[in-house]
């Protein structure tokens, strides 16, 4: 398999950043008391990181299966773009669950 890194890893990029986006607005929404918007965001952002997730784990697994991978910067700063995202989607859960019990 020829991996395209740079495609790769703006496509991690946009997704990731994407929704963090979504994330972080669904915890502004829910400070403003708008449960249902902040819940339809929280379901955009997983969506695009289910993209920008398959798309590395594309990778992971091209070098399971034994190719020998060399990873440029571009590619690192993606990874880490979407880890943060990783985590931030779980705090903004955790917001907007905490938003809801406070307010209700």
């Amino acid at each position: 398999m020829n991996l395209n890194f740079e495609e790769i890893s703006f496509q991690i990029i946009a997704f990731a950043g994407e929704a963090k986006g979504h994330a972080m607005n669904a915890i502004y929404l829910a400070k403003q008391g708008k449960y249902s918007e902040a819940d339809e965001l929280l379901e955009k952002a997983e969506q695009s990181m289910i993209i920008a997730e398959k798309t590395h784990m594309d990778v992971v697994s091209a070098e399971a299966g034994g190719e020998k991978l060399v990873f440029p910067v571009l590619f690192v700063h993606a990874e880490d773009q979407l880890l943060t995202t990783q985590t931030l989607m779980l705090i903004a859960k955790e917001f907007v669950d905490v938003y809801k019990k406070i307010n209700n």
